[in-house]
């Protein structure tokens, strides 16, 4: 009741405002006329006459065009136009009906252009004002005084919003851009003072308190470079979300967010194919196995894109199960979803769910991975990632499944540890699988994901909070890094390109240095790395390695349809006999709780392979300090 008396209250204002105007134009047009002297008073004696009728045609003719619909507040292009149509139609419709009454006496004949002119003004005008004078603030609220950073559109939506509330805090002073046609305009009233290099100088000359980095599009370099003179701005910084987070012309103050490593250490946005991506999903039985984990239930979202006949979800974690299936029924149009709390390493129970699902395409997520544990926990390893690979792959094979799509690492190439031994001998499994089955068997191997659940970032944002140290094995350490979303896309474009016996690489990029993510984590977190938060390096852990790879040197490298993703063929595989007879005495020696024939097994099928000294299970090896402040 309150907002439509208040609504009412603003229609009836602003009908009085125009009624007023008319006459108000009225005059001034005969004003004009003669100089801005003394109106002849025949003349005025006929203007008096004729102002009822002017009024009578004007006022409906401005309802109609619905100038009352519009709120001040928020004056638009729009608005502009819906007001100069009302005015030439009605003092068309005027001059009209003048004509008819008295054959326009005493109607001069500039009167009709000027009378127009003068309505637009006075009608427009106010409008005008009261937008500008909201937009500027003009109450003198106080606020922290903001430097944007991109003049573009999303620079341009973001100081209307700043400009438009007045209770954000923010009060825009400049713009930095570096195209050069737009240096030295202005926009919504805020100056564009130079380019991005001079962010230091211009946050020094103007005062400012805050950079906000309007560059949705920029890409990971350039956001680098933008974060590091933000750093050496010595200010706080904000950055609205990259575009492929942003829904079409929506950039405003609650998009901000603090620069995330993400932003540092992503890479532009991943094109796909997804009309083939859909060809090959779409009215599917998909079966994502790990569906809870960091990478299953991603692939879980980007799948429901692609509108599969059913979703099967399969997790050994009840909460791990619980929450993707919430997540995904949550949202709109839900697919159609079975879930099932089973273990990959449970073959009666797996073949249960694929003859009760019959699924076209698999997805297999589910593992261990994490290296230093998994040294000595061998029996674990060994059994969740190879048997349970190979109980998968067969439940595929003999369900008559299309696809079967093995998530596989890095640490699988020239492995150090048993986790990327055990992930080699699963890609040996699938291999040798796809030779002999209608189901096309392929693996994706890429590198670390920002953000999975047990990974460094996670890790170093808890002793980053704890105020630290944030510890890291080795100063020159590195990994190569990629997002969860772009990971999962790619690994269902990989899935609807390959045609079997495939091992996929993702293109990873540069590799990163651990030190630098670290450094880079305290910086953004408002902190400088050795004063603030020290930086303590421990040694390598059991089984990790100073540098990563994506390729075996005897692998064949080739390109794909997709720039993203190449493919790599090698002709040293077990041949099917030594690899049934492996997984046959990995099972009895699995069964036997015995580590030392395990772990020959796996050093018999990866000969790249050796065993390191275990450490008793349950007993962590100690880490060694190298350095720290």
């Amino acid at each position: 009741m309150r907002y439509w008396f208040q609504r009412s209250r603003s229609r009836v204002l602003v009908f009085l405002h125009d009624l007023l105007m008319i006459p108000a134009a009225w005059a001034l047009t005969y004003w004009l006329r003669f100089n801005l002297s003394t109106v002849p008073p025949e003349f005025i004696d006929q203007a008096v006459r004729m102002l009822p009728l002017v009024v009578l045609v004007l006022v409906p003719v401005y309802w109609a065009f619905g100038l009352y619909r519009g709120v001040w507040r928020y004056a638009s292009m729009h608005d502009l136009v819906r007001i100069a149509l009302a005015v030439l139609v009605g003092t068309t419709l005027l001059l009209f009906l003048l004509f008819v009454l008295n054959r326009m006496a005493y109607i001069p004949r500039s009167m009709p252009v000027l009378f127009v002119i003068f309505q637009f003004l006075l009608l427009a005008g106010p409008r005008l004002l009261y937008r500008w004078l909201k937009d500027r603030r003009l109450d003198f609220h106080d606020g922290k005084r903001v430097l944007i950073v991109g003049a573009g559109r999303a620079g341009e939506m973001l100081v209307r919003d700043l400009l438009r509330d007045r209770n954000v805090g923010y009060v825009p002073v400049a713009f930095v851009d570096d195209k050069p046609r737009r240096l030295g305009g202005v926009v919504h009233g805020v100056p564009i003072r130079g380019t991005t290099r001079e962010i230091p100088a211009v946050v020094e000359i103007y005062g400012i308190d805050v950079i906000l980095l309007a560059t949705p599009s920029a890409s990971m370099s350039e956001m680098r470079r933008l974060v590091d003179l933000c750093e050496a701005a010595e200010r706080p910084f904000r950055t609205v979300p990259q575009i492929r987070e942003l829904m079409a012309g929506q950039v405003a103050v609650n998009h901000l967010r603090p620069v995330s490593i993400e932003d540092l250490l992503g890479r532009n946005p991943v094109t796909l194919d997804w009309d083939g991506i859909s060809a090959g999903l779409t009215e599917r039985v998909v079966l994502v196995s790990g569906a809870g984990g960091s990478i299953g239930s991603e692939l879980c979202r980007q799948i429901k894109r692609c509108n599969p006949r059913r979703l099967i979800l399969l997790d050994h974690s009840e909460y791990n199960l619980y929450s993707i299936e919430m997540d995904l029924l949550d949202r709109p149009d839900p697919p159609l979803l079975s879930r099932y709390l089973v273990n990959v390493t449970n073959a009666a129970a797996v073949a249960l769910v694929f003859e009760r699902t019959r699924p076209d395409i698999v997805f297999h997520a589910a593992a261990y991975k994490h290296v230093p544990l998994l040294e000595d926990q061998v029996q674990a390893a060994l059994h969740n990632n190879v048997i349970g690979t190979q109980i998968m792959a067969a439940a595929a094979d003999t369900w008559g499944c299309e696809r079967f799509v093995l998530i596989s690492t890095d640490k699988a190439v020239n492995p150090s540890n048993v986790m990327g031994a055990c992930k080699r001998f699963a890609e040996l499994i699938c291999r040798d699988l796809n030779q002999r089955s209608a189901c096309r068997f392929m693996t994706v191997r890429f590198g670390n994901v920002l953000g999975s659940a047990g990974s460094v970032v996670p890790r170093f944002q808890q002793q980053i909070e704890r105020g630290g140290p944030v510890t890291v094995t080795h100063p020159e350490i590195e990994r190569f890094f990629m997002t969860i979303p772009e990971a999962c896309q790619l690994i269902m474009q990989a899935a609807v390109i390959g045609a079997g016996g495939e091992i996929f690489v993702l293109d990873m990029g540069e590799p990163v240095k651990i030190r630098y993510l670290a450094e880079q984590m305290i910086r953004l977190s408002g902190r400088e790395p050795g004063r603030d938060i020290a930086i303590k390096y421990i040694g390598l852990r059991p089984g990790e390695k100073l540098f990563e790879e994506l390729f075996y040197a005897s692998e064949g490298f080739a390109d794909t349809p997709h720039p993203r993703i190449h493919v790599v063929r090698q002709d040293t595989d077990p041949s099917p006999s030594l690899l049934q007879a492996a997984l046959d005495d990995l099972r009895e020696a699995l069964f036997a709780r015995d580590d030392e024939p395990s772990l020959r097994v796996l050093a018999r099928v990866v000969p790249d392979w050796q065993p390191q000294d275990q450490a008793p299970i349950g007993e962590p090896g100690r880490d060694k300090v190298i350095s720290g402040k």
